[in-house]
């Protein structure tokens, strides 16, 4: 009375997420698609040159957005961008340092300071 093991399988959305990649920018195949935990586990392990090439070029999704320019996901929101960047555009805004960034990088900074404090406790 063996019973045969399904592999587990998940959204393209969901691998997407985990992947770090926006979905709309995947392949039609992967979209189109479930993704097992193996498959995910290969892509993760050896990507293929389209991951490689979203990872790096984007566009990428907001967590990603938010994490390559130090803020916070609100802090996102409050500055105004709420579609995917590339990469291009990320450093861009770098440069540019608008006020709106440098002031959710600094109230970063103080949620970060703050955690840093109450794990001291």
């Amino acid at each position: 009375m063996t019973s045969q093991k399904t592999p587990q399988t998940m959204k393209p959305a969901t691998a997407a997420k985990k992947l770090g990649v926006y979905l709309e920018a995947t392949p039609a195949e992967f979209r189109e698609g479930v993704v097992s935990r193996d498959e995910l586990n290969a892509l993760q392990a050896d990507p293929p040159e389209w991951l490689r090439d979203l990872r790096r070029n984007g566009p990428h999704p907001r967590p990603v957005v938010a994490a390559k320019l130090g803020i916070s996901i609100s802090g996102l929101a409050r500055g105004g961008i709420t579609e995917p960047l590339t990469t291009e555009e990320i450093d861009a805004l770098k440069a540019e340092s608008p006020e709106w960034l440098q002031r959710e990088r600094a109230t970063q900074a103080e949620v970060r300071k703050e955690a840093a404090r109450q794990k001291e406790k």
